[in-house]
């Protein structure tokens, strides 16, 4: 029985000791590497490059006041749609005391004055009649009293106007009524009723009662870098990608490039502007933040690889094609235009060969 077990020990030794052997010596065996490989494809590659910026009106106004008061009434709502010549507010016209004072004096004066040229002309018309006075004379004192009329009128008309705003039976607009001056949308109201306005004139820029915008023509409005404004050209296409619409793209076409740039964070930006080719069915809201993308050249439908499979040998450049199962050459192609990504082939491989992918 000792004997059994004495034999059993030193048979599970060596068992143990062989499999130690055959584990170490797999584990020291190492396994060959298996290479990827990609196909090229046929795709569309476009270069560009991108300016960030905002989409805006291209005609965009703020209505302004003549007359300085106090907002009486708003007929519009921010959103509204108006046309050329539709009221938009009326004002209660505040007159300046000073020159309310000097108006009403200058009727007091014109009535006088008339009064006198009336009576005066009355006692020369009765001697001209009975021929004691030449015609000459008469006119003269008619002529002084049609005058006495006119200046009454006139001073009439400027206390009404500084009173009221506007002349009654004039056939002109009222300048207390507040008219759009475009066809287009309120974007902005700044103002509510009980409101001081000023009026604007060369000296002030008075106030905004409405800023109207026609929404049915857009442009981005953005900035590119320095180093990029040399690549671009006025009538380039655009692809606007607008943060607030999702998956929308919208076509422009580049109209201005800035002849200076302006600093902007330490960097030197120039002010580009495109027109913008709208949907029908989605609405770009003014401001709205843009980037877009200006195509600086495109190729269509042509065979492409990945960047990464490029390997570069000075002026040359080559991949690794399998010829058999993980069995590669290298083979050299020329390349073509590039997004930074996707490079164009333009010979050397065709779509059934398989690349070498790089590690």
């Amino acid at each position: 029985m000792k004997k059994f077990l004495k034999i059993l020990g030193i048979v599970i030794i060596i068992g143990v000791f062989g499999y130690t052997i055959y584990f170490l010596y797999q584990k020291s065996q190492t396994e060959p590497v298996m290479y990827e490989t990609e196909s090229p494809t046929v795709t569309n590659i476009i270069k560009k490059t991108t300016a960030t910026g905002s989409v805006v009106p291209r005609k965009e106004i703020e209505i302004k006041p003549v007359v300085s008061g106090i907002i009486d009434e708003l007929y519009i709502q921010e959103g509204d749609k108006v046309k050329k010549g539709d009221l938009l507010a009326k004002i209660r016209i505040i007159p300046n005391m000073i020159n309310l004072n000097n108006a009403k004096s200058r009727v007091e004066v014109a009535n006088i004055n008339l009064k006198d040229a009336k009576r005066n002309y009355e006692r020369q018309l009765g001697l001209f009649e009975k021929g004691v006075i030449a015609k000459a004379d008469y006119e003269s004192y008619e002529v002084t009293y049609q005058n006495a009329q006119e200046e009454l009128e006139t001073a009439k008309e400027t206390l009404e106007l500084i009173q009221e705003g506007q002349i009654k039976d004039s056939g002109e607009p009222t300048n207390t009524l507040i008219q759009s001056t475009i066809d287009g949308m309120v974007l902005h109201i700044p103002v509510e009723i009980g409101y001081q306005v000023i009026e604007a004139n060369n000296f002030n820029a008075g106030t905004t009662i409405a800023t109207i915008a026609d929404m049915g023509e857009m442009i981005f409005e953005g900035n590119i870098d320095e180093s990029e404004v040399g690549k671009i050209s006025e009538g380039m296409p655009l692809i606007l990608t607008i943060g607030a619409l999702e998956d929308v793209t919208f076509e422009a076409a580049l109209e201005h490039i800035s002849p200076k740039g302006q600093e902007v964070n330490g960097a030197i930006q120039f002010e580009i502007r495109a027109e913008v080719l709208l949907k029908e069915n989605h609405f770009i809201r003014a401001g709205y933040s843009a980037n877009a993308d200006i195509v600086l050249d495109r190729v269509d439908s042509v065979l492409a690889i990945p960047e990464s499979l490029l390997v570069f040998e000075k002026d040359t450049v080559y991949v690794e094609v399998e010829t058999s199962p993980q069995q590669f050459e290298k083979r050299y192609i020329e390349t073509g235009l590039s997004d930074g990504i996707t490079i164009e082939v333009i010979s050397g491989l065709n779509k059934e060969d398989k690349i070498k992918k790089r590690t």
